[in-house]
């Protein structure tokens, strides 16, 4: 009757704690501009399936320790300044809509990918037609992002 199915926000259960990092984290960098925050190379992980399944997978892939990525970072570790990032923060992450951009455009995909190189390519066309401003819109939202922050005084602000 009209109604759209919604996935439930995921909101990270936050300590006293967290919500008190998170909180001076966003007043360090409350004053950055649009231009500071465009130098961020933002990063996370995220995991895109070929089925649905509820059996338990388990995941080897150690992205953040493999030997590519630890030589990548040992060359150009005189380039790269290390940035902290407060515990529990996906909702101050742009790379977290971008993570659920790609996945909406490769899940409406006709024919939907059916083997891992199809998938990799599915994920791959659907990067290259985001529109032309769409990660500069989310960069330039990063302010609101802060805003609403301090105004939830560290707390979730999905």
């Amino acid at each position: 009757m009209g109604s759209q199915s919604r996935r439930p926000t995921c909101v990270p259960l936050l300590t006293a704690r967290h919500k008190a990092l998170r909180l001076a984290w966003a007043r360090q960098h409350y004053h950055w501009t649009v231009d500071d925050w465009k130098l961020v190379a933002w990063s996370d992980e995220s995991r895109f399936q070929l089925y649905r399944t509820d059996a338990h997978v388990r995941d080897i892939a150690t992205p953040h320790a493999s030997r590519v990525a630890t030589k990548c970072l040992l060359e150009h570790s005189s380039d790269l300044r290390h940035f902290h990032w407060p515990p529990k923060s996906p909702d101050m992450n742009i790379i977290e809509d971008i993570w659920d951009a790609l996945l909406y455009a490769v899940e409406k995909r006709s024919p939907p990918p059916l083997t891992p190189m199809n998938l990799l390519t599915a994920l791959r066309d659907s990067w290259c037609e985001f529109p032309p401003g769409y990660l500069q819109t989310l960069v330039e939202f990063i302010p609101r992002r802060f805003a609403s922050l301090l105004c939830a005084r560290g707390g979730p602000t999905r």
